[in-house]
């Protein structure tokens, strides 16, 4: 993947959320930040407009002036800190973004030079979107001109003047699942942590905010590790099965951590674990 920048815009007034701080707001344990940095982990450099918060991994700050000025001036202040020649433009309040949404827009900019996502309902996001950097300098500072400032203009003049290339977001997942989903609302926070908790993919988003939490950064093979839980479990006794998976990370970082000492690691305790149960069963081990 061609090297990136990501700049992501966290300054808003949260008006309709009675001007909470709408990026610290949690879905699934994670702030709505952490999660939209998340979507782009592999980034060059990523810039964050607004005021300065805790974040999981860290960020450039910048505001715009004068703070509050509306996206498309928290944009052109993000722009100066961007060095690579290719910028995801993203906002704050997206609980629901990947990384392979992201890799998508990107890979869409040849030849264009903007890649909007496209909504369920057939609307362009620009703030879901990759631009040409130098390209979106040039459409930033023509609306300047045009208008005499960045201030209260609308985000959708954005991409009047460039080719772009619209990427729908159907695949990626539907309602409040949708990367396009955006958190303006309590309602919209409450859809989003309702989502996590009933669409079958709450083990996931705690393994995502547990790993965030601790400042890990790590595949975890889920399925590996349940198994061996579950063999410690049947083979030896239920709580041997928190007990061996503790185990394991904690001899995984004796041995430098990394997914390959995990995974010796469990290769080792699940060897054991079936040697156990076959003695138990009264078999030759």
């Amino acid at each position: 993947m061609t090297e990136y920048d990501a700049v992501v815009l966290a300054g808003g007034a949260a008006r309709r959320l009675g001007g909470a701080d709408k990026p610290a707001v949690r879905v699934g344990g994670r702030r709505l930040l952490d999660r939209v940095l998340g979507a782009c982990p592999d980034a060059g450099r990523t810039v964050v407009v607004g005021p300065r918060r805790p974040t999981a991994r860290p960020v450039t700050w910048t505001r715009e002036e004068p703070p509050g000025g509306g996206p498309l001036a928290g944009l052109a202040a993000g722009l100066r800190c961007v060095r690579a020649e290719r910028v995801l433009v993203l906002s704050a309040d997206l609980p629901f973004l990947a990384p392979r949404t992201m890799h998508g827009l990107l890979g869409a900019l040849d030849p264009a030079e903007a890649a909007l996502l496209v909504d369920a309902e057939g609307r362009d996001q620009p703030l879901v979107a990759a631009y040409r950097t130098e390209a979106l300098r040039r459409e930033i500072g023509l609306l300047a001109a045009e208008h005499g400032t960045l201030s209260g203009l609308p985000v959708r003049l954005l991409a009047g003047e460039l080719t772009t290339q619209r990427v729908p977001a159907a695949a990626s997942g539907h309602g409040a699942a949708a990367p396009s989903f955006d958190c303006d609302t309590w309602e919209d926070i409450s859809r989003a942590r309702a989502h996590i908790r009933d669409d079958g993919t709450v083990l996931e988003e705690w393994i995502s905010a547990v790993k965030a939490e601790l400042g890990l950064d790590l595949d975890v093979d889920v399925t590996g590790l349940l198994d061996l839980a579950r063999d410690a479990a049947h083979g030896v006794a239920r709580p041997a099965a928190p007990l061996t998976t503790f185990l394991i990370g904690y001899a995984a970082a004796q041995r430098g951590g990394g997914p390959e000492a995990v995974a010796e690691a469990s290769r080792v305790a699940g060897e054991l674990a079936r040697r156990w149960a076959a003695e138990a069963a009264g078999e030759q081990a």
